[in-house]
């Protein structure tokens, strides 16, 4: 019963950061209308940013969200969504490769699990912990 708990948990918590990052991708693409650059192969800088911030703003809640459901160990919790976001992200970073300088790339490999782990400390803070 508790790895079943445990991956429900991890699933909410990856759920949350997946309905943000679509919700703020289909905003971004209507509201740009045009997500690639001029030569239609690299993504202009403002792109990348709101690319970069949406990220953020999804790891953070998606920590959050998997600390809250955790019934013990909130931070280990975290540190699973953590480590799964790591791979996550390196898989989409190769598959992307191209697309997005190298610089941007590892900048983001690296940030989402820091930020889930932000999320898992928020929520730890909250509690008083």
């Amino acid at each position: 019963m508790i790895v079943l708990h445990t991956f429900l948990t991890l699933l909410g918590g990856f759920a949350v950061m997946a309905m943000i990052l679509a919700l703020t991708t289909a905003l971004s693409r209507w509201v740009s209308r045009q997500a690639n650059s001029a030569d239609g192969k690299t993504i202009p800088p403002t792109a990348m940013l709101w690319s970069l911030g949406a990220t953020l703003v999804a790891a953070i809640s998606g920590g959050y969200v998997t600390a809250t459901l955790a019934t013990d160990n909130p931070l280990i919790h975290a540190l699973a969504l953590a480590i799964i976001v790591l791979l996550l992200s390196a898989m989409s970073a190769i598959q992307s490769r191209g697309s997005y300088p190298i610089w941007f790339s590892l900048l983001m490999v690296a940030l989402a699990p820091c930020a889930v782990v932000v999320g898992g400390l928020l929520r730890l803070k909250q509690m008083g912990l």
